[in-house]
């Protein structure tokens, strides 16, 4: 027991100290000044004189920022707290692993990790907020429910003389067991700690963008609900069969696993630089890119060897026979990524282009640590070396606002080191045409299987597909046509959408949790529409996207997912408080969910348990007092209602969070 715990003490005593560091970082200077005032006593610094950039907009070399946002409308909705707002399937709880649940074309291509199932949960270095500010500004926001979901937020920014601003931050994403729970037991655990700079010159020629990014994560993996032979897991896949209502007991149900840990560690250095040579119709840039990410899960029981199903002699959980150990489970790699980009981009109000060449210097690695649990010996280290070459470009056109014209792409040049991929042979194209509400869009991408997929060595898995492994699999081609209509007519706001997709050759974890590629091409048929209208001060909002297609092998996608919101705002108290009162409602179709592999952290195909239909109805109230935002909100408030059950899955075998009481502050100081 105290081996396992030495991850999770290790962990918190660096969060723990990153956090009183910045937080002493933070007050100092309030405590040396005094609140900046002009000479009516009146303060003169707030949100319209902060603002925000990100590197998008000094890609686009627009430096007069953004606004901060002060609005309240997604400040409850828990998919916004964090770094993806995508709808996810995830395990029921924060920090756990997740994956889109809808369909998104890849415009990765080259020497990729594969490990993503907590990238919800990590900032992007490429898209951090980096400031301009008159005065100091800090950002501080808590998120704190009943059954012990956290969020907590601290940001610190200011200017050192005229062309220089620094900025220190921290984050913590936590959560509690509520499966097999005992007590006020901690379940995932994420932090991260954050530093950027921007710098300019004075004459605006010159723009540097810098950030050192680094997060831990830990997540002590339950493996879903242990059920027995009188529980029905099939989920009612035929009309009038029982639903598992046995399965919710939550904090009474027992779990797969008891000690097992995923570890999830990264750090990233990046740095963009522009440099302006011939007004803006030249400008020179460079992107220096450094990051690592180190992954590594264990499984050691309490007493003796993994547990073993009597009837069929495999390991209870993992349904195999175990590669290297009986007693133990530690499988560990590292991936480190070194990009350097340089190029040219030009930018009048009617057109833009940009080009560039890149070079990745890509390195995968295991790692097996020698001890005396060992019964088996190790298994051979592997490292997967690549050194690439991409070049691609953008280019666009636009005429007021009534026609835009826009072409972006890359291709894979000849390769350095390492034999991932013939040169030429993996690219991304996008073309979009825009005629007043009306716009068109082609996507083409042909793209090689992540680093994962090609090779994995464990101690319950292990598969080579690998160039010369004899079982090598092909690119994956995708090419998407889609067409949109975004329309204002008076107080409605239409947005409307529809997507052909092919796909072949798709690389997908199998239901024996192992990356195989399809034969058949698979078509998808993709509809969204938004709905926006507001009748006084009653707002609406409500959005829906069906998918055709997105079943049998190789993918799973609901047919149809939906979102609608509706509530009122306005003012209270003679304009003291501007505050918004409504509901918020999820659907979500049945589909044969994905299953999760905590082992090689990937989602894979299953058979045996359809998540059946369910809605998550949410109430709330949220409230602006000048800089202040606080909002209460009852989640999942249809819990047990009109024959909606005692509960809904998240995924197989793992139940979303029961009804709770949620509390959240957001507040932001600009002086």
């Amino acid at each position: 027991m105290s081996d396992l715990l030495v991850p999770l003490a290790s962990f918190r005593f660096f969060h723990r100290v990153s956090f009183v560091l910045l937080l002493g970082l933070l007050l100092w200077p309030a405590l040396l000044r005094a609140q900046v005032l002009d000479d009516s006593t009146k303060v003169i610094y707030g949100a319209k004189t902060t603002r925000v950039l990100y590197e998008a907009d000094i890609m686009r070399e627009q430096y007069e920022g953004r606004v901060i946002d002060t609005t309240l409308t997604n400040q409850v909705r828990d998919r916004y707290w964090f770094h993806d707002t995508t709808f996810q399937q995830d395990l029921g709880n924060i920090g756990t692993a997740s994956r889109r649940l809808l369909w998104e074309p890849n415009n990765g291509i080259g020497a990729r990790y594969g490990r993503t199932v907590f990238d919800k949960f990590a900032r992007n270095s490429a898209e951090i907020p980096y400031y301009d500010t008159r005065s100091p500004f800090t950002f501080f926001r808590f998120i704190q429910s009943a059954v012990g979901e956290q969020v907590f937020e601290l940001s610190y920014s200011r200017s050192l003389g005229r062309n220089l601003n620094v900025g220190l931050a921290y984050e913590r994403f936590a959560s509690r067991k509520v499966i097999a729970a005992n007590g006020r037991e901690n379940l995932t655990e994420h932090s991260n700690v954050l530093l950027f700079a921007r710098y300019q010159t004075q004459d605006d020629r010159y723009h540097a963008l810098f950030n050192i990014n680094t997060a831990r994560h830990r997540v002590p993996e339950q493996g879903g609900i242990s059920y027995g032979p009188t529980d029905r897991i099939e989920e009612g896949d035929r009309k009038g069969a029982p639903r598992p209502g046995s399965l919710f007991g939550y904090d009474l149900e027992d779990v797969r696993l008891e000690r097992s840990l995923n570890i999830d560690d990264r750090d990233e250095i990046r740095l963009v630089q522009t440099l302006r040579l011939l007004g803006r119709g030249l400008t020179a840039y460079h992107i220096f890119d450094w990051k690592r990410q180190f992954n590594n899960y264990t499984d050691r029981p309490r007493n003796g060897p993994l547990p073993v199903n009597a009837t069929t002699g495999l390991l209870q959980f993992y349904n195999s026979e175990p590669r290297l150990n009986a007693n133990l489970t530690n499988d560990r790699s590292e991936y480190r990524q070194l990009e350097n980009e340089v190029g040219v981009m030009g930018h009048t109000p009617a057109v833009g282009y940009r080009l560039y060449g890149r070079y990745r210097n890509a390195n995968l690695f295991t790692k097996n640590v020698q001890n005396r649990y060992l019964s088996r010996g190790d298994s051979i280290p592997y490292q997967l070396r690549y050194g690439q070459i991409f070049l691609g470009g953008t280019a666009s056109f636009r005429y007021r606002d009534l026609v835009a014209v826009e072409t972006a792409g890359e291709i894979l040049g000849p390769q350095v080191a390492g034999d991932q991929s013939k040169a030429f042979s993996e690219y991304w194209f996008r073309g979009t045409a825009r005629l007043g509400p009306l716009s068109g869009e082609f996507y083409s991408s042909s793209y090689s299987p992540t680093l994962t997929q090609q090779r994995f060595e464990g101690n319950h898995y292990a598969w080579d597909h690998t160039r010369n492994s004899g079982a090598e699999f092909q690119n994956t081609l995708v090419n998407q046509l889609t067409g949109r209509l975004n329309q204002q007519l008076g107080r409605h706001h239409l947005e409307a959408s529809g997507s052909f997709v092919t796909i072949n050759d798709l690389v997908y974890y199998n239901q024996a949790a192992v990356p195989a590629q399809l034969d058949e091409a698979k078509v998808l048929l993709i509809g969204t529409l938004r709905h926006r209208f507001n009748l006084g001060k009653f707002f609406f909002d409500n959005l829906g996207t069906g998918t055709l297609g997105g079943e049998d092998e190789g993918l799973r996608i609901p047919k149809l997912v939906a979102n609608s919101r509706a509530y009122y705002q306005g003012y209270l108290f003679k304009k003291a408080m501007f505050s918004q009162i409504g509901a918020d409602v999820y659907f979500q179709s049945r589909f044969k969910g994905y299953d999760y592999n905590p082992t090689t952290q990937q989602f894979y195909l299953q058979d045996h348990f359809s998540i059946r239909s369910y809605a998550v109805a949410d109430v709330f109230l949220v409230t602006d007092i000048k800089t202040v935002s606080v909002f209460l909100k009852m989640a999942y408030i249809n819990q047990g209602l009109y024959n909606t059950g005692n509960g809904y899955f998240a995924t197989p075998l793992y139940t979303g969070l029961p009804r709770r009481f949620q509390f959240g502050i957001r507040w932001q100081f600009f002086d």
